[in-house]
């Protein structure tokens, strides 16, 4: 029996949650997924340049677990803009959280558990 998955720690405040490419209509493109915990892996690592240490602390996981995150995310967003998919952004085993620490990372805001929302 597989272990189950531990709940990580995302930003709550995602301002959009659909890319796409522009000109095409919806209808004529292949859909993503790209879980929240992806997307946090992208936010933190990525555009915030913390080592996976301390972003996979924020996450409240591992920096092995952070590691596979970022880089099935980058794999995800990779494949979108090379082949021209469109990015829906949902889903993953997170609590989301609102209260930013100084690191970039967040606190656990147990009330606003999106519970275990696996692809």
């Amino acid at each position: 029996m597989a272990r189950p998955r531990k709940n990580r720690i995302v930003d709550g405040s995602l301002p959009v949650d659909y890319f796409k490419p522009r000109g095409i209509p919806l209808v004529e493109l292949e859909e993503i997924n790209l879980s929240l915990d992806e997307r946090e892996a992208l936010r933190l690592g990525d555009l915030l340049e913390m080592p996976y240490e301390d972003a996979g602390k924020a996450m409240g996981i591992s920096r092995a677990t952070f590691g596979r995150i970022i880089r099935q995310a980058r794999k995800i967003v990779s494949d979108a803009l090379i082949n021209g998919k469109a990015i829906r952004i949902e889903g993953g085993s997170c609590t989301i959280s609102s209260a930013q620490n100084a690191n970039g990372g967040f606190e656990s805001d147990p009330k606003r558990s999106a519970g275990s929302m696996d692809r």
